[in-house]
């Protein structure tokens, strides 16, 4: 039963964040957002991007799939209390990633295009962490694994962490440095990077301050 529900939030999370998001942007302006391809195949946000997928799968798919086929899960995790609040955690992060990509707007991409200028946006979630949308991703695949805590599911999840955590540090950042200059050095010396003053950049440079690293 479990097991399912998870399966189940999952694909609601594709749906929502995933084709709905699109849809929505390519009617609003023409054009999907998706950046992707550009991502010439073995380099670095190409890994990247691929590693967060696989990841993905992992948890929503591997996961309940795991379970069905008889792995036993990591029995310190496997209380129902703590299957709840992953529930909780899922409903919550899938709403909070819709929401903190229509508040990119138009700017919203999946992937980067090293070329493309778009506006540095930092109102509503990005008032207060600068990757809000990674951040509600993180949360609701965490409650993902919660929900199914095995091997395959908790691995999983370390590995999206491991791409998103790549993907932002070293391939976002030095472009939004590059592209916006100084209001970014400003915004990202006083704004964290997924956590509320965690992660905060020294405007010097892509260098993080010490403060709470994550």
């Amino acid at each position: 039963m479990i097991a399912a529900a998870a399966l189940t939030l999952f694909v609601v999370m594709m749906l929502l964040a995933g084709a709905l998001r699109t849809l929505i942007q390519r009617h609003r302006t023409g054009d999907s957002g998706n950046r992707r391809t550009l991502s010439p195949r073995g380099s670095l946000g190409w890994s990247a991007l691929t590693a967060t997928d696989i990841g993905y799968l992992m948890v929503g798919v591997g996961g309940p799939l795991a379970h069905w086929l008889g792995l036993p899960p990591v029995s310190v995790l496997q209380h129902p209390p703590i299957q709840a609040l992953g529930v909780v955690l899922a409903l919550i992060g899938i709403l909070a990633a819709f929401g903190a990509q229509m508040a990119l707007g138009a700017s919203w991409r999946i992937g980067v295009d090293q070329g493309e200028r778009t506006a540095l946006v930092t109102s509503g979630p990005f008032r207060w962490v600068r990757n809000p949308i990674f951040t509600a991703v993180l949360i609701t695949f965490l409650g993902l694994a919660l929900m199914v805590p095995n091997l395959v599911a908790l691995i999983g999840w370390g590995l999206a962490l491991t791409g998103i955590q790549t993907q932002v540090r070293l391939i976002e950042e030095p472009h939004l440095h590059r592209i916006h200059g100084e209001p970014y050095d400003r915004y990202t010396s006083t704004v964290g990077r997924f956590l509320p003053g965690l992660g905060r950049l020294r405007t010097d440079g892509l260098l993080d301050t010490g403060e709470g690293e994550n």
